[in-house]
């Protein structure tokens, strides 16, 4: 990956949501900056050509197979971690759910969907996680939410809810974990282009209405994301908690 580099040699990183996307590139820019990384999602095949992809590099990781919506799973994914490398000093809350649907036809299990996955989970993962991290007296969260947390976007109320939600619980985290040396941020990116967007800009028109609120004229990439998280990962953000950034290309200057 191009640009500066942040050394995380001796840390290790949870990525949820890791097997494609912005998960996958979050999770092989922790690794080329030299964190042992945990590839967590509900796709064994995914996680595991992540995991192979970092190690092929000279890196240390593994695959755990986790559906954020089960307590049990979340349980494990901690403990397999920690059975692993011996602790935690990372955690990446990335997963996500959408439905692209208004607020007319938007079914309510839909909604909770949305809420268990995007809120409720990184809640859950984040608690269990700062209970090692506290006994370390050091770690970082990082919460990947959205421009749409900001700003109102036809057809996805619930993820920019759910975002919106993730942006206060970001704040609360850090408000409360700080005393325990744990920093808690969040990165929005503004629409990009991966497998979970692409019901959006594999429509050339919607593709070309969003570009159009995007003062940089395009998607961002998901390698685009990586560099944000790394910086907050890092030492060079260790007076800085409770902040979200948002790699928008300007999105939020309109």
């Amino acid at each position: 990956m191009e640009g500066v580099k942040f050394d995380l040699t001796g840390k290790v990183a949870i990525v949820t949501g890791g097997g494609k996307g912005i998960g996958r590139a979050i999770a092989l820019g922790l690794a080329e900056s030299g964190a042992a990384v945990t590839v967590a999602a509900r796709s064994q095949q995914e996680i595991e050509a992540v995991a192979e992809e970092i190690i092929k590099m000279g890196g240390k990781s593994i695959a755990v197979v986790t559906d954020l919506t089960i307590n049990e799973q979340l349980e494990n994914l901690v403990q397999k971690t920690l059975s692993t490398f011996g602790r935690v000093d990372i955690l990446v809350n990335n997963a996500a759910r959408s439905f692209l649907r208004s607020l007319l036809d938007l079914r309510e299990d839909g909604w909770d969907k949305v809420f268990d996955t995007n809120v409720k989970a990184a809640w859950l993962l984040s608690r269990l996680v700062v209970r090692k991290m506290a006994e370390q007296k050091s770690g970082q969260i990082i919460n990947i939410t959205t421009v749409g947390a900001e700003k109102a976007e036809a057809g996805m109320a619930a993820y920019g809810c759910s975002k919106a939600a993730l942006k206060m619980l970001t704040r609360c985290m850090a408000r409360e974990w700080a005393a325990y040396g744990i920093r808690v941020n969040a990165v929005g990116p503004t629409l990009t282009r991966t497998e979970f967007s692409k019901p959006i800009w594999s429509n050339p028109e919607i593709a070309k209405l969003v570009t159009s609120n995007i003062p940089m004229g395009r998607l961002a990439e998901p390698e685009e994301i990586v560099g944000a998280v790394l910086f907050l990962a890092s030492g060079a953000a260790n007076f800085i908690t409770g902040q979200s950034i948002y790699v928008d290309g300007g999105s939020l200057t309109l």
